[in-house]
């Protein structure tokens, strides 16, 4: 990485971990920020460049804070993906990754013939929510989300999206990514995740965790 995208990708991360904005936002911040000007894309940093920053922001200035956000936040995605259980969930973003922090939000997928038995379910159950729409996982166009506020803690909730996917798109869900890691998690492996996160072990990608105990000996 150019000293340019290096500066970049630092002061990106920073935007993320300390202001809890998404990646596109604290890349076009951070580039109006160094450069006061439109930039062209192939000089931005990458999502993954910006994602190895965050993980040494966080090593560096929040290791005293952050595992216990991220495995309070990862309590709290266990307790969603079992009430949506029946819609096959799978976890994304920061909170499977193992960067997220107290401004995360929880970011699930949910699989179902009918995208109206989801918000069925919060609806018997008397929840609100808001129905917008997010990008596919795959970059195939569109999909509904409804967001919701979900229990934290005792007095404290977080923001949940839920991106409604069709039944037929759970094949793809666990495709690795161009580096080989799982860019979500079912249940099942969060579940997994946070035994060996409780065991000691040191919350890298989980996807790269998964890549180290597959590879031949």
């Amino acid at each position: 990485m150019d000293s340019l995208r290096a500066e970049l990708a630092a002061l990106a991360a920073r935007l993320i971990v300390e202001d809890g904005l998404d990646y596109g936002s604290a890349k076009r911040k951070a580039a109006r920020r160094l450069l006061g000007e439109r930039v062209a894309h192939d000089l931005l940093p990458s999502n993954d460049e910006i994602e190895q920053q965050v993980r040494e922001e966080l090593a560096l200035f929040h290791a005293d804070t952050q595992p216990a956000q991220l495995q309070q936040l990862r309590l709290a995605a266990l307790a969603l993906m079992e009430e949506f259980a029946a819609f096959e969930p799978h976890l994304a973003g920061a909170v499977w990754n193992g960067t997220a922090t107290a401004l995360s939000d929880l970011h699930v997928l949910l699989f179902a013939d009918d995208a109206k038995e989801v918000e069925i379910h919060c609806i018997d159950r008397g929840w609100d929510y808001q129905a917008g729409e997010t990008g596919h996982y795959a970059g195939r166009g569109r999909v509904q989300c409804l967001t919701l506020q979900w229990p934290l803690g005792i007095g404290q909730t977080v923001r949940a999206h839920l991106s409604l996917y069709a039944s037929k798109d759970l094949r793809g869900a666990l495709l690795p990514d161009p580096q080989g890691r799982t860019p979500r998690g079912t249940l099942a492996a969060l579940r997994r995740l946070m035994q060996q996160s409780t065991g000691g072990e040191h919350s890298d990608h989980p996807g790269q965790r998964a890549a180290r105990q597959n590879a031949p000996r």
